[in-house]
């Protein structure tokens, strides 16, 4: 998908063209929320779904609080499951470290949902120890939503869905944005430990009722797939296209 027509940097025109591009891109920016709590698992409503008035950056916490029935065990118990068995994740070293970079994760532009997915985003500013190297699968889905369209039964599953992709694991950042005022498009985005990973949590009941309500809840939902590299010798990362192959790592 191209350059959306107007990108905020026509050349110089009347001072009413230059004052709504302005505006525009003002309007675009406040919607960026870069003070949100990453480790918050996201509300979603009818509301939030239909209307976001701020984009949502999730991180699953990597340590939670003790389950209440570790709490209750009793101390006779032979053998207490200690918290780096019970609560860690499976979390390689290399994830670890672009989990702490994507903390810092943010669109590049307010036109997110129509440039370029290399272009959408400040993947040039995010920067992981040289010597690790690996690879990452990543999803993104550029919808635009059927004005009126009944929300419920979609914000219902997509709730699940979220929750059924966390339990699943694997999963190291979602991203949610806000439709574009002028075109209605939107962008979402998942990276995940592996593509394995991704098509575990895909498989699952809700994530599927979840697509077939988006399928008549859109005008435009596509689908797209993405490797996020990490090279050895390099800070940075690069998007590249997926090419069919399992991530490297």
């Amino acid at each position: 998908m191209g350059h959306p027509p107007d990108t905020g940097l026509r050349t110089p025109g009347t001072d009413s063209e230059s004052e709504h591009d302005r505006h525009e891109l003002d309007a675009g920016l406040e919607a960026i929320n870069t003070e949100r709590d990453p480790h918050e698992l996201p509300t979603f409503d009818s509301e939030s779904l239909t209307k976001p008035t701020s984009t949502i950056l999730y991180l699953p916490p990597l340590l939670s609080s003790p389950p209440h029935e570790l709490r209750i065990l009793p101390d006779s118990l032979e053998h207490r499951p200690t918290f780096t068995e019970t609560l860690l994740p499976d979390i390689d070293p290399v994830s670890l470290s672009l989990h702490k970079a994507l903390h810092h994760f943010h669109p590049a532009t307010p036109h997110y949902a129509e440039v370029p997915y290399e272009e959408a985003f400040n993947w040039p500013e995010l920067e992981l120890p040289e010597d690790e190297e690996r690879e990452w699968y990543c999803v993104v889905f550029r919808s635009k939503r059927i004005p009126g369209s009944d929300s419920g039964p979609l914000y219902d599953a997509d709730k699940k869905a979220h929750e059924e992709a966390v339990l699943n694991g694997g999963l190291i950042m979602y991203w949610y944005g806000v439709p574009n005022p002028q075109t209605g498009m939107n962008l979402a985005t998942c990276i995940w430990q592996s593509r394995k990973h991704a098509v575990a949590a895909n498989s699952h009941p809700h994530h599927i009722r979840a697509m077939a309500l988006a399928a008549v809840s859109y005008e435009i939902y596509t689908l797209e797939r993405y490797k996020l590299r990490k090279s050895r010798g390099e800070r940075g990362v690069i998007i590249a296209p997926f090419d069919g192959t399992e991530v490297v790592w």
